[in-house]
């Protein structure tokens, strides 16, 4: 029989709330990221080879790691502190720059990277670094570019679980998936993360510069007990 519930039946159009079909619009766009957490970088090498093997190797993803894996800078890659010389040459406090940083386009915006379908598959760190190295694009960027579209993000444990990292690396949780991968080990990567192991002989150098503060009157108060942490350590 006619529909005499609703206007159509009427012939009146039904009203139109636009904030409510923005809303409907907004829900249809937030799909969840899946966040995959494992303990080690070699863990997720495996986890990407098995992901090639399913029916899901074509979906969008990332690899999240530090730049001890990924830096192919021939200066930055084979110092002590990575981090601190690439902060520096993004910054240009030498007055260089990191051509592989100005390069990230190339490298995230590769067809090999790019989900197509019948071509694009999983690939894992080892794969984005040799692609990086080809392009001479810095990898490491390249990998943070690509969790905007991806479905599936990879990354150790304490990406997650430390929310300075979270904050250095825009890793927003609120609305994602996480999973975690042998749950069990996130007791000791907590404890790990918030520990922090000193040599003896740092700890004496740290005495002795502690020493000329005190005994030049800089700062004494503060220094003072920082010097007695020191010897009692020692």
């Amino acid at each position: 029989g006619p529909c005499t519930e609703c206007s159509c039946a009427s012939g009146k159009e039904p009203d139109k709330d636009p904030s409510h079909t923005k809303k409907k619009e907004n829900d249809r766009l937030c799909v969840p990221k899946i966040f995959f957490g494992t303990r080690t970088h070699k863990q997720i090498t495996q986890i990407s080879r098995e992901l090639k093997r399913t029916a899901y190797s074509c979906v969008p993803m990332t690899i999240l790691s530090s730049r001890d894996y990924t830096c192919i800078h021939p200066v930055v890659s084979n110092s002590g502190n990575r981090n601190e010389m690439c902060v520096e040459l993004l910054e240009g406090k030498h007055g260089k720059s990191c051509s592989y940083y100005h390069g990230v386009h190339k490298l995230s915006e590769h067809h090999a990277l790019q989900p197509v379908p019948g071509l694009y598959q999983a690939w894992d760190i080892e794969d984005l670094v040799s692609l990086g190295r080809k392009l001479r694009a810095c990898p490491y960027f390249a990998a943070r570019e690509l969790m905007v579209g991806a479905d599936i993000v990879f990354c150790p444990y304490n990406y997650l679980l430390d929310p300075q990292i979270r904050d250095s690396m825009d890793i927003n949780l609120k609305d994602q998936v996480v999973i975690l991968d042998e749950a069990h080990n996130i007791e000791d990567c907590a404890r790990e993360s918030v520990s922090y192991g000193v040599t003896e002989s740092q700890l004496r150098a740290a005495r002795e510069e502690l020493d000329f503060m005190v005994s030049n009157n800089i700062r004494q108060k503060h220094h003072e007990p920082l010097r007695a942490v020191c010897c009692s350590l020692i």
